[in-house]
């Protein structure tokens, strides 16, 4: 049976995707490179290359002018997406992998979209697949270009959505995505967390599933047979203890209980660190938060030594009802 994976969310990527009303197609269809016809794999190609140009040189202003009107309405994101990376995309070289063509041919009627991409076999994804679950697509015509970057910074992954529109693709989503953390890729993550597995240290090994699948896709809405395979590897170590996949725990610190809500990966440069979050009623006393975010990294490893081994540090962030929050990070070192 075919079931929607869930990732982790992804600060690793700078993250930018407006898509058209509410609403799934019933026919949906996703052509890939061999599939469809050469002047549709060269357009989808060269719009991708002519934006990553644009994005290259900071040219926010012509990409603006190139986007789907809904994304060109809030494209503040997409500048500022543009800003950070525009040091790691100028100069380096651009190799396009086989795009995808989507195509919504009903009108609008589910909540999401759901793109079988390639050879499925009996039991789903194959070596030769790629699905793609896309929510709030309209009707109409859609590219997925992946370009594989490398410049001084590393390696790097951009990649576009696309939208038909009279006879021009226009840029319907932007992403820009480091694939390795610590210096290492997807592949080792899974090949730990099972090292981690193996020594009973399953919350580590959890959290390393996570972020293997995390650097396996290039697009948080994708996935292929090797991420489906350690979404279910993940599933034998998914800890009852943790607020993963929207369970919610107590957690004891400071003579208080604290509501954890979430719990994630987050690689930043060279280190990988723990981030948890949890309800706060206010966060206005900067003073009385930031203790509050180290009693509640102290507890946490003190509960679960095993992160010391995992982890280079943890971010605690108190969360208000409102959305604000305040972050506290502490190297694992410090904690004591």
């Amino acid at each position: 049976m075919k079931r929607l994976r869930k990732y982790s969310p992804s600060f690793a990527c700078q993250v930018i995707l407006v898509l058209l009303s509410a609403g799934v197609a019933i026919a949906q269809t996703c052509s890939t490179a061999s599939e469809m016809s050469e002047p549709t794999r060269s357009a989808l190609e060269n719009a991708a290359k002519r934006y990553f140009d644009m994005a290259a040189r900071g040219d926010s202003a012509s990409l603006k002018q190139n986007a789907i009107p809904s994304l060109a309405s809030q494209f503040s994101g997409i500048e500022a997406a543009v800003k950070d990376n525009q040091p790691s995309l100028s100069g380096a070289s651009v190799t396009p992998r086989p795009p995808f063509l989507l195509q919504e041919e009903e009108k609008p009627s589910e909540a999401r979209g759901e793109f079988l991409c390639g050879v499925f076999g009996p039991s789903g994804q194959t070596a030769n697949s790629t699905e793609f679950i896309i929510p709030n697509l309209s009707a109409g015509n859609y590219g997925i270009v992946i370009l594989d970057v490398h410049g001084a910074s590393g390696p790097r992954t951009v990649s576009f959505v696309l939208e038909l529109q009279a006879s021009d693709w226009k840029m319907g989503g932007f992403y820009v995505k480091n694939p390795q953390a610590k210096g290492h890729d997807g592949r080792w993550f899974a090949d730990q967390a099972r090292a981690f597995k193996a020594k009973g240290q399953n919350r580590n090994a959890w959290f390393y599933y996570l972020e293997a699948r995390e650097l396996l896709v290039a697009v948080p809405f994708m996935s292929t047979q090797l991420t489906d395979q350690l979404y279910d590897e993940s599933q034998t170590v998914k800890p009852a203890d943790l607020p993963v996949e929207g369970h919610e725990i107590d957690l004891a610190a400071g003579g208080k209980n604290y509501r954890l809500t979430t719990m994630f990966p987050l690689p930043v440069g060279q280190d990988l660190d723990l981030v948890v979050k949890y309800q706060s009623t206010d966060v206005s006393d900067v003073a009385k938060t930031f203790q509050e975010n180290m009693a509640v990294m102290r507890a946490l490893v003190t509960k679960f030594p095993e992160f010391r081994q995992a982890f280079d540090g943890l971010v605690a962030r108190a969360v208000e009802p409102s959305g604000k929050d305040y972050g506290s990070l502490l190297a694992m070192k410090d904690v004591h």
